[in-house]
């Protein structure tokens, strides 16, 4: 059964995974046996990164591209294919979010949001895709949103660009299954990382929206999204495509909230 989820040997990149979900994801897959790659804008948090990988007494190989320069990525790409190897597993998990109201919001900003959460992953999945096919074997794994599915006040740019990458990633699907390449997306509810840490102390009131709007009464870890990304790299997962797995505690299951209706007895 433990080879169901055995990446042995599997080189894979998580963009953007220097910290929270990303790095979560990139240490458990290094767990499993796989050479994971590490790419950021920040050679400070590269260096975070790898500091937090020799804690757990593991390697991983970090290096700086932007995925929204076309030219930059398949720089980056190219190292990888030559100082690691080709690439079996892509997570594209690089993203930003600008919360802004719509009126408020510079369409210069708005793009910005678009080119990073949605043009990104298009231009690193276009620049691996080939090594997949051609080997008839790869993982794609895009990283969703419960704003793929609905939006929220002041987050237009990035509901917009995570609704385009759930589709992307069915478009994909149609395109690469038919090599053997599985592309799915997971949609993290809300998840306790230290970006969240301010809205989550005391009596702030986002936090009492998501523990009286989740089912499972708390919040999500970087763990609990990491392990739905080694479901969906490992061949447990060979025959899932197009899907968004959502990892969100029931969130999106529950219309709303009766005071009292949810707290646990």
């Amino acid at each position: 059964m433990t080879d169901l989820l055995d990446l042995t040997g599997k080189v894979a990149l998580v963009t953007g995974g220097t910290h929270g979900i990303g790095l979560a994801i990139g240490l458990l897959y290094a767990k499993a046996g796989a050479k994971v790659c590490v790419n950021d804008l920040s050679e400070e948090k590269l260096e975070n990164c790898r500091n937090e990988y020799q804690k757990e007494g593991l390697d991983v190989y970090t290096l700086k591209f932007n995925v929204t320069d076309e030219e930059d990525v398949d720089r980056g790409i190219t190292e990888i294919e030559k100082n690691v190897g080709e690439i079996d597993i892509l997570v594209n998990n690089a993203g930003i979010i600008k919360r802004i109201p719509i009126l408020d919001m510079k369409v210069s900003e708005f793009r910005e949001v678009l080119d990073v959460d949605l043009v990104g992953p298009f231009i690193v999945s276009k620049r691996v895709a080939p090594g997949m096919i051609r080997k008839r074997s790869g993982k794609i794994i895009n990283m969703c949103s419960m704003m793929s599915v609905y939006g929220r006040n002041t987050v237009s740019a990035y509901a917009a660009a995570k609704g385009g990458l759930k589709l992307l990633t069915q478009n994909m699907t149609c395109e690469w299954a038919k090599y053997n390449i599985q592309v799915n997306g997971i949609g993290p509810g809300y998840i306790a990382t230290a970006q969240t840490a301010p809205i989550r102390e005391g009596n702030h009131p986002f936090n009492d929206l998501v523990m009286t709007r989740t089912p499972a009464g708390r919040w999500g870890t970087p763990e609990d999204v990491a392990y739905a990304a080694l479901f969906l790299a490992s061949k447990a997962s060979n025959f899932i495509n197009g899907h968004i797995l959502y990892v969100d505690g029931g969130i999106l299951a529950n219309f709303g909230y009766v005071k009292g209706e949810n707290e646990v007895k």
